[in-house]
């Protein structure tokens, strides 16, 4: 293996480890508890034999004594049996409390993370994928805790003490034991960490992928069934399965033959210890009761090492595992609050751009460049663009979901970029093109801006928007569960319940994507008076698709290239001879009259 290889699979046991013994940090007494509880279990189990020698010498030896040394070697090995399963059971109970604490705060920090990741981040990312990484992590700590605390420190204790043991009556049986376990064990981990893992890697990475395939055509379902897809899905499925399969079978096959190779190993040393011993004895060197106490003491070392094999495939698994997990928390941010950020207050809601710079991560040049703008508090604002013109963009940037490289956006004189997120957000009503509702019951999706409004409230906001008659006649009403991102309402039901969700949040700011385009005529009219009223004393952006709902703005501005090309209100725009908005408005009001012809 690549020196480059054997480095990154250093950084991720590093990485997964350290990120482990961080968490340990947080119940320090209790691992400190199950790893004292450990050694004394262990203790017990490894003096055992060394009793189990002195019960067969005294058996053997036949005098007066025999029979109450037989019976003290006996009480003591009972009591060291016993000793060691009570101790171990509160080993167990430690650690399941340790590891669920550790799991449950694993995955609410990792949540944590993933919501506040940049929208590129999201954009780029499946969910599926995302919801994999975070539960197979989780388990695989589960696994990880238990193989570093309760089998291969109790292993490694055992080892030493075997090595110490034998030693102390035999220098060269301690000998032989000591550089036999650290020459096994070397090998398991070099199998394990440069044979093994790599292959576990691409394995793991090709489960993410099918994790996130499955969900992807799960969550798209109404597509596939309506082009007739379900074939094409599962043939693209069968191919990511093909992938996996080859991986995972090529890694479970270096597992089988790294453990045949530790089978050999064993093999061997467990023939060099009895042959050593039998030659002891010969030399008379070596009672019955020494070869008894060295049987015993082998077939407990032979399962200790026999499981510290197993032990470190399970280390590597788990670390394989749980290396994305990691990976997210090593992800940054993307957009961070600033230490110190203070909640932003917004009143009457003004919002100016001054000399902004923006760029895209990978774009070569510039969306907006030296950018500045006013809109004044209560001023209701349509951006007019053609696609990728900027407009989109421009309300991004107030929401702060990306940060400008220059210059700086302020809402009533305060720099966005200095306060809290969550708060600036929080005083943003939004309706989107496309609204996204939760699986949650329609008052849950309505009340979101507002978790504590009252049901007349909900049902208030629910009758401005167009909302109240549809609700009422769904079979739970305001308790009817949505469905996955709202799949169970029609494109303006949803609309109209993401409209009534913005009515609810009573915001200082309005941003309108195309709120009424996916609404008949009959409700976009009553929508839009309503919209007329929620607008009253709040600054408001409005994204315009179709150009026949901005007509009564205040202002528009249209955008180019990053640029505000043109700026004024509909009858001031549509006198521009060969200006964009006029442009665009003819062809509109066109396509509309060919429509009506036809």
């Amino acid at each position: 293996m690549s020196r480059k290889k054997l480095d990154f699979r250093a950084d991720a046991f590093r990485n997964v480890l350290g990120f482990t013994f961080k968490h340990w940090q947080g119940q320090p007494w209790r691992v400190a508890v199950i790893a004292l509880l450990v050694l004394l279990a262990t203790l017990a189990e490894a003096l055992s034999p060394l009793f189990a020698g002195q019960l067969v010498d005294a058996i053997a030896g036949g005098n007066n004594d025999a029979l109450t040394a037989a019976l003290t070697a006996f009480i003591t090995m009972s009591v060291l049996y016993l000793a060691s399963v009570v101790l171990r059971q509160f080993v167990f109970l430690n650690i399941i409390t340790l590891t669920l604490k550790m799991m449950g705060e694993i995955a609410a920090s990792a949540f944590h993370r993933v919501q506040r990741f940049s929208t590129d981040w999201h954009a780029n990312a499946f969910a599926g994928s995302t919801v994999r990484k975070i539960t197979r992590g989780m388990w695989a700590l589960d696994l990880l805790n238990d193989t570093l605390l309760v089998a291969l420190l109790p292993s490694t204790i055992m080892l030493v003490g075997a090595t110490l043991i034998l030693g102390s009556y035999w220098p060269v049986m301690g000998l032989l034991v000591g550089v036999g376990s650290v020459v096994y064990i070397g090998v398991t981990v070099a199998l394990s960490t440069g044979y093994v893992a790599p292959a576990a890697t691409l394995a793991n990475a090709w489960d993410t992928r099918m994790g996130g395939a499955l969900a992807d055509a799960v969550s798209c379902n109404n597509v596939v069934k309506a082009f007739g897809a379900e074939t094409r899905e599962e043939q693209r499925l069968h191919q990511v399965i093909g992938k996996w399969d080859h991986r995972t079978r090529r890694t479970w096959k270096r597992g089988t033959l790294a453990g045949g190779v530790q089978g050999v190993m064993m093999a061997s040393m467990q023939t060099a210890i009895l042959g050593l011993v039998l030659w002891l004895w010969t030399q008379g060197q070596a009672t019955p009761g020494d070869i008894a106490f060295v049987l015993t003491m082998f077939f407990l070392l032979s399962g200790h090492l026999r499981d510290v094999g197993m032990h470190i495939r399970n280390l590597q698994r788990s670390v394989n595992d749980m290396e994305e997990l990691v990976a997210l928390y090593a992800h940054p941010l993307g957009i961070d609050d600033k230490a110190g950020a203070t909640p932003i207050a917004i009143g009457e809601g003004g919002i100016k751009f001054d000399r902004v710079t923006f760029q895209y991560g990978a774009h070569p040049t510039p969306l907006y460049r030296d950018f500045s703008v006013e809109i004044k508090p209560g001023e209701r604002v349509g951006l007019v663009g053609h696609s990728g013109s900027g407009k989109t963009t421009f309300v991004k940037l107030i929401q702060r979901l990306y940060d400008v490289n220059d210059g700086a956006i302020t809402i009533d004189g305060q720099n966005i970029a200095e306060v809290q997120q969550s708060s600036l957000r929080g005083q943003l009503a939004i309706v989107q093109q496309e609204p996204i509702l939760f699986h949650r019951t329609l008052a849950e999706n309505i009340s979101y801006g507002r978790p504590g409004a009252s049901r007349s409230e909900i049902i208030a906001a629910a009758k401005q928007a167009n909302a109240h008659d549809f609700i009422m006649g769904l079979p739970k009403a305001y308790e009817t569960l949505v469905g996955e991102r709202g799949v169970k309402l029609s494109g303006g039901e949803r609309q109209r319940v993401a409209i009534a969700r913005a009515f609810l949040a009573d915001a200082p700011i309005l941003i309108l994507d195309e709120a009424t385009s996916s609404l008949d005529s009959e409700s976009e009219v009553m929508i839009q008076q309503a919209m007329e009223r929620l607008m009253e004393g709040r600054t408001t952006l409005v994204i315009a698709h179709r150009l026949s709902t901005v007509r009564a703005l205040d202002r528009l501005l249209v955008f180019d290239k990053g640029k505000i090309v043109e700026e004024g209100n509909h009858e001031q725009l549509i006198r521009l001879n060969g200006g964009i908005y006029r442009r665009l408005f003819e062809r509109q009001a066109l396509e509309l009259t060919k429509g009506l012809v036809a």
